[in-house]
């Protein structure tokens, strides 16, 4: 059955998610380093891993299959999922994809260097409405089309 995993912790689209799983009735499982509030819904689980920085990631890796969807913005985890044959979304919305990916690690490692260096500093810009306009489009159609090439 097709599942949707969230790396919880930061995701600001949560609400998006709870309401697409629930119209195509999929299982959610948010994965966090520490208990947060989650609808009472038999489809919505809540996984609290030990502290670290990728204790999380590491718990979707090793529970993500083919065709799983994860909701997430590291991009090291994007890739580390679709090496699995997840299907990754940012929560701004972008589908990270085999072909992009790779630009999208390098992008972040050159990031990661100028903020190293103090060239830049600050995070990404905050959430958007019309972000949460695009997250909530290409989820939807990224279900549809893993239930078209799936018959589910």
């Amino acid at each position: 059955m097709l599942q949707i995993f969230v790396d919880a912790d930061a995701c600001p689209v949560k609400a998006e998610v709870y309401r697409v799983a629930s119209r195509y009735q999929l299982k959610v499982t948010l994965v966090a380093n520490s208990w947060m509030r989650i609808p009472h819904d038999r489809l919505v689980a809540l996984e609290v891993v030990g502290a670290g920085s990728d204790v999380a990631d590491d718990w979707i890796v090793d529970h993500v299959q083919a065709c799983d969807i994860v909701v997430t913005s590291d991009i090291l985890l994007a890739d580390r999922c679709l090496k699995k044959s997840a299907r990754v979304i940012g929560s701004n919305g972008k589908l990270f994809t085999e072909n992009n990916i790779g630009s999208a690690v390098a992008t972040r490692d050159l990031l990661a260097e100028l903020r190293g260096a103090g060239e830049m500093t600050g995070g990404p810009p905050p959430l958007q409405k019309r972000d949460r306009s695009r997250f909530l489009h290409q989820l939807d159609e990224v279900i549809q089309t893993i239930r078209r090439e799936h018959l589910l």
